[in-house]
């Protein structure tokens, strides 16, 4: 196990690459995960309703930081979906629908992320685990939080970081390895973790425009997260975590 590090720049190099499975004339992979008939739809308002027009990104960029103290107020629904649309949000499908441009970059506009939901406090929706279809840009509710139990399972999941389990919802970014490697082989993986840091960064400068904070999570138990989301951890697995809640008011 020494040098796995090394060991995966090492064996990513271009020089070191096969043909792709594109390169191969393989089928592409869906730029979606697919609804199953069970998943129940929940309608999102439109995010423009949660939009600051008085945006002023260099002030949003230098108020920027990690928040790890929450108030007790929800967030609204309308500003989950100005959350989500500025993460993850789909502004153009090709003719086809086989590529989307969003509103943030990955490589080769493969985007292989997907968005959970923890959702513990915003308004007009129960507690449970929900997952973003952004060809929508509405919510699915994947599954409801055990009263008394889920909570503790993602606090102890993220090693007792009491803020995940005081936050309005905790944002779990999964990556669908197949998505990305499909078109670039093992350096794939490469840009899984890049494309993970652009939709975080969005997170962070939105959550500053609607009185709210985040704070990103890189220390969490992979197993015990994967379990929560019911995934595989290997042909999609969770490579990101930030919890948002309203910050508290400093009279």
């Amino acid at each position: 196990m020494d040098n796995i590090g090394k060991n995966f720049i090492e064996y990513t190099k271009l020089k070191n690459l096969k043909k792709s499975d594109e390169d191969k004339g393989l089928a592409e992979p869906p730029i979606e995960k697919e609804l199953s008939q069970e998943e129940n739809i929940i309608e999102l308002p439109d995010p423009e309703l949660g939009m600051n027009h008085n945006f002023h990104l260099q002030t949003v960029i230098g108020n920027r930081k990690s928040i790890r103290n929450f108030s007790a107020e929800p967030l609204s629904k309308v500003e989950l979906s100005y959350l989500l649309w500025n993460t993850q949000g789909i502004k153009r499908k090709s003719s086809n629908n086989s590529v989307t441009k969003r509103t943030v970059p990955s490589a080769g506009a493969r985007h292989p992320l997907e968005t959970y939901l923890y959702v513990q406090n915003v308004e007009d929706l129960q507690q449970g685990i929900y997952r973003y279809i952004a060809g929508q840009h509405n919510l699915s509710f994947w599954k409801p939080i055990k009263q008394g139990t889920k909570v503790e399972d993602l606090e102890k999941a993220c090693y007792q970081q009491k803020f995940v389990g005081e936050c309005a919802v905790t944002f779990i970014w999964t990556a669908v390895v197949e998505r990305t490697t499909w078109r670039y082989g093992e350096r794939g993986y490469r840009y899984l973790f890049l494309d993970a840091g652009h939709v975080c960064q969005n997170l962070y400068l939105s959550v500053e425009n609607i009185n709210s904070g985040a704070c990103a999570i890189g220390a969490y138990d992979d197993e015990m997260v994967h379990e929560i989301l019911d995934i595989d951890g290997e042909k999609e697995f969770a490579i990101y975590l930030a919890s948002v809640g309203k910050k508290i008011s400093r009279s």
